[in-house]
């Protein structure tokens, strides 16, 4: 506990959040303001989360902060999926979003049940 920039699911939350805040420029995204601060702050979520539960001092506390995280990336996952359904992005990029978001959903709950586990 303590290292969450070492945690390779804490990298790759953090690396899919600029990449959301990269994509929130684009045209569609970037004038709908309520959707785009929704897709943002899920985005963030989810590498703070994990941070902060890394930093906690028992695995319950921890625990919680990634359960929290997995449901910022589901969270993530559907309005992406919205985004995509409304034309704002197209499928290539939900796919490619999507496929993160899964890889960093797995990762997270083998953490949970090492930390779940101690």
């Amino acid at each position: 506990m303590g290292n969450f920039q070492e945690l390779r699911v804490w990298q790759l939350a953090k690396d899919l959040a600029v990449k959301i805040y990269r994509l929130t420029k684009t045209p569609g995204l970037s004038k709908d303001y309520g959707l785009k601060d929704q897709i943002q702050r899920s985005a963030v979520s989810i590498p703070a989360n994990i941070a902060e539960g890394d930093e906690l001092d028992t695995n319950k506390q921890s625990v919680r902060h990634f359960y929290i995280a997995k449901g910022s990336v589901a969270e993530l996952q559907t309005l992406l999926i919205i985004s995509n359904e409304i034309d704002y992005i197209d499928k290539q990029s939900l796919d490619l979003l999507n496929n993160e978001c899964n890889i960093i959903s797995v990762m997270l709950n083998k953490l949970i049940k090492v930390r779940g586990a101690e």
